[in-house]
């Protein structure tokens, strides 16, 4: 075999090398352009939802007629990768921190109040409040969280979605877990952990009147949520100054399992008129908008469930008011559908995170 033909068949083998290398550059090329694409379309869809959801108003939509359209919207918008935004959180922590200061001011303590000290209702038709020295002396001493940031934190609203949700254990993993009204806690769908939860003066005087003298059914209530807060709106009524401290005497002394706090009127007050100032029109927050908001301050990482106040959830499918019962709120009092609103337009721009599908196993 000549020299010549050895070149030529070596320049052959290296030819075919080269083409299947540009063969296969191509392919990689091109499959990478179609990947890219693909993802760029998706993140350009999710932009413009987040977009949308950032400025909607109650304005724009008519849930009696849009409903369907709505609930599209919101699967499309919970089907977009979360997107945190840092600045965002700390701008709205700021903005409620200077209005408000849920941090000092969530509910009297020794250290923000005095013996003496008027302590105004939420209402002016009531006359203040004088703190008196017996009252005083059961007051915590200060704030758990000591003027440090909370990690993060779940806030469990009792709407209906949460049933059969499978949320228990991934709402339990939060650093701090914030209920409502004595709702009832299980394993599987809402999570054991509690370390604050409301108490409206009203399920004391439907089913705990006489606790003061016979706390012990009372006690047993509220021994299933182990070391938690109870707070309560003594301050809104002089009704529900008698009967939160009743409450608090029918609990006493406090332990390192239990204590009965009261909310600071003042708080309550300023942050009605800081959201009444951003346009919110309902005649009172809802607890479960409060407690959120004083979230929002504290923690780092805000997870919101249960907050869903529609009969349809995402798949058309009818639900409970409750996870526990099909009793609804109180016409007229608040502006559900509206809070509602602004939570979705927080979770669009990335400041907290709303759960409104069954949760993922956690592993």
């Amino acid at each position: 075999m000549n020299m010549t033909y050895i070149k030529w068949i070596l320049r052959l083998f290296t030819g075919v090398i080269l083409l299947n290398c540009v063969v296969l550059l191509y392919y990689r090329e091109h499959n990478t352009s179609r990947d890219e694409t693909g993802n760029d379309f998706s993140q350009l869809r999710c932009t413009t939802v987040r977009q949308t959801f950032s400025i909607i108003t109650q304005a724009s939509i008519n849930f009696s007629t849009d409903m369907t359209s709505f609930s599209e919207k919101v699967s499309e918008l919970l089907s977009c990768p979360y997107k945190s935004n840092i600045t965002l959180k700390e701008l709205n922590r700021v903005s409620l921190r200077s209005c408000c200061n849920a941090t000092g001011n969530l509910y009297l303590t020794k250290q923000n109040t005095d013996v003496h000290q008027i302590i105004p209702y939420e209402s002016d038709v009531y006359p203040n409040y004088k703190m008196n020295k017996a009252l005083h002396n059961m007051l915590p001493e200060a704030f758990p969280w000591n003027e440090h940031h909370l990690g993060q934190c779940a806030v469990v609203g009792s709407g209906g979605i949460l049933k059969n949700s499978n949320c228990g254990r991934e709402i339990d993993s939060a650093d701090y877990v914030i209920r409502f009204n004595m709702a009832p806690i299980n394993d599987s769908d809402v999570g054991l952990k509690t370390d604050l939860i409301t108490i409206n003066p009203s399920q004391i005087l439907r089913g705990y009147r006489n606790a003061q003298k016979q706390p012990g059914p009372l006690m047993q209530r509220v021994s299933v949520y182990g070391n938690a807060s109870l707070i309560m709106p003594a301050f809104a009524s002089p009704l529900n100054t008698r009967t939160s401290i009743s409450t608090l005497k029918a609990l006493w002394p406090p332990n390192p399992e239990l204590q009965v706090v009261f909310f600071s009127s003042s708080y309550l007050k300023t942050l009605d008129r800081f959201w009444k100032g951003h346009g919110l029109k309902g005649r009172r927050l809802s607890t479960g908008f409060m407690l959120i908001n004083v979230a929002l301050e504290l923690c780092d990482h805000v997870h919101v469930y249960g907050f869903w106040p529609f009969d349809i959830n995402l798949k058309k499918q009818i639900v409970p008011h409750h996870y526990f019962d099909n009793k609804g709120p109180k016409i007229g009092v608040h502006s559900m559908p509206e809070e509602f609103l602004r939570l979705l337009q927080l979770h669009s721009q990335g400041v907290l995170t709303l759960h409104l599908q069954p949760c993922s196993s956690f592993a």
